[in-house]
């Protein structure tokens, strides 16, 4: 470039000077909004990854926004989340950080030194903004969002007319600032309680197309009864209705004109709401539907079913899609190459936990899965303790009736109310996690090569329960390191007595 040494650089000649200012801005360091990558991060609220219909998922039309949206981006197969509960999964979304690592070991906030999302998106120049799930997605007080809006503030969060309308302005607010934006969009479906349109919830809306029960493809891991179909139809409108809420998100974002200057992301924060899914660490409790448009960055059309990635990733990669400095401490690494079409080592598995539930109740679970095969390492079953959570339903209801003359249903019971220790599964011929393998000769090499796994992976962050893990055969070290971890069981739910039994059975 050759310049006139007889004019100074300030002020341009007028064909240089738009030139000029783009090298002002990059020397400054103030970069327009539209050079950086805007960030949205659209999440569904206990769903189920086979509903949707880019997943195989049926009815196929249950889910057409998503669908499409599949078709312009990138689909991973192998994704999941680190806790399959709806506030731990947020925390670790919102620190790169496992739960233990954090704090937030359930329902509970990080600690305020652990580096956030938000805060470090802001230093680095970026709006954010967030609908629905505020305090789940807010473990830290300082967590300081510039737009946030509640359940009660968008239809109980079930509205996607009112979505569309809050996008709009937050979008309009990003113009206006001329900033780029972090916009976490959480709508509060497919949770329950489910879409019955004879009884809409207050403030909620009719989804676009309702499902009766002979629509439903029950999941492997459920028997199929007609309770069981009865419910899940209810599940199927509440998902319909999470699609019409992403179509009109999208249709915000796409009427802004920042479309194609922004990463879209899509998953579940955990797995459907019912017995053998959420809250728990097998295959279907953590795996999500991951699917990512990003214009001229991700190729259309396009999937991945090699690499695992995990929520706990997000952190990292957004910033440095943001072209931000990441935070010291992060557990997670940033899936950049594989946005682009590359291939990236570290990814042959994928690490799940619980640590306490809704109610903090302590139901530690440590789990690793690969491509293959999944382990599961329970500490908190003795078998006196009687599992429950919030999300069973009337789909238990169905499966307690069944129980009484149906014994394969009355063992399915048993292990979801008092686990065993140890599980191991073959996810590829058994992704519903039936047949427990974990006393099988021709896999103990294989258990114990995973065993090994999971203990360098629990030496690496300091988990807690890595002492009981090491000392798992024996039960009374186990219950101690427990109660110095989480401190004292819970009466309730603690021991399998007649009343806890019958008022599980009480299903509204």
């Amino acid at each position: 470039m050759i310049f006139d040494k007889q004019r100074s650089l300030f002020p341009c000649p007028t064909t240089w000077r738009g030139l000029c200012l783009i090298l002002l801005l990059t020397v400054t360091g103030s970069v327009a909004s539209a050079e950086k990558t805007n960030i949205l991060l659209f999440t569904a609220d206990d769903l189920h990854a086979e509903s949707l219909g880019a997943y195989g998922g049926m009815p196929a039309d249950l889910t057409p926004n998503l669908n499409a949206f599949a078709a312009e981006g990138l689909k991973f197969n192998r994704a999941h989340v680190n806790v399959a509960i709806c506030a731990p999964c947020r925390a670790v979304i919102a620190t790169g950080r496992y739960s233990h690592r954090s704090g937030a070991m359930g329902f509970m906030p990080a600690r305020e030194n652990v580096p956030d999302i938000v805060n470090t998106l802001q230093a680095g120049g970026y709006l954010a903004g967030i609908l629905g799930k505020v305090g789940h997605s807010s473990p830290k007080k300082s967590m300081n969002w510039d737009y946030a809006f509640d359940q009660r503030e968008l239809g109980n969060g079930r509205n996607p007319e009112i979505y569309y309308q809050r996008s709009k302005t937050f979008l309009a607010l990003s113009k206006k600032e001329q900033k780029p934006f972090y916009f976490m969009v959480n709508s509060h479906d497919p949770h329950r309680p489910y879409c019955n349109p004879e009884k809409l919830t207050k403030g909620a809306a009719m989804p676009s197309r309702t499902y009766k029960p002979s629509d439903v493809t029950v999941p492997g891991f459920l028997p199929d009864l007609p309770g069981v179909r009865e419910e899940l139809a209810q599940y199927l409108n509440s998902t319909r209705r999470l699609d019409d809420t992403f179509g009109r998100v999208m249709q915000a974002l796409n009427e802004s004109g920042m479309a194609e200057n922004t990463l879209v992301i899509f998953i579940s924060d955990n797995g459907i709401a019912v017995p053998f899914a959420k809250c728990n660490a097998w295959f279907h409790s953590s795996r999500t539907p991951c699917l990512i448009r990003w214009p001229k960055v991700v190729s259309p059309n396009s999937s991945n079913g090699t690499e695992f990635v995990s929520v706990v990733d997000f952190f990292p990669t957004f910033l440095q899609v943001a072209g931000i400095q990441a935070p010291t401490g992060l557990d997670g690494k940033s899936f950049l190459p594989l946005l682009k079409g590359q291939r990236q080592s570290g990814r042959e598995q994928v690490y799940t936990q619980i640590d306490s539930k809704a109610g903090g109740d302590a139901v530690p679970m440590r789990a690793i899965q690969n491509g293959r095969y999944g382990y599961i390492y329970n500490p908190f079953s003795d078998q006196k303790h009687w599992y429950r959570n919030n999300n069973e339903g009337k789909t238990m209801a169905a499966m307690q009736a069944a129980a009484e003359s149906n014994q394969a249903v009355a063992d399915r019971i048993k292990l979801f109310r008092y686990r065993v220790p140890e599980e191991f599964y073959d996810l590829l011929n058994d992704p519903d996690c039936l047949n427990n393998l974990i006393n099988e000769t021709e896999h103990a090499s294989t258990i114990a090569a995973m065993q090994e796994q999971l203990i360098k992976q629990m030496r690496k962050t300091d988990d807690p329960m890595l002492d009981a893990f090491i000392n798992r055969s024996d039960r009374a070290a186990v219950d101690q390191i427990l109660i110095d971890t989480y401190g004292p069981p819970k009466t309730k739910g603690k021991k399998n007595t007649k009343a806890s039994r019958n008022k599980q059975k009480k299903v509204k």
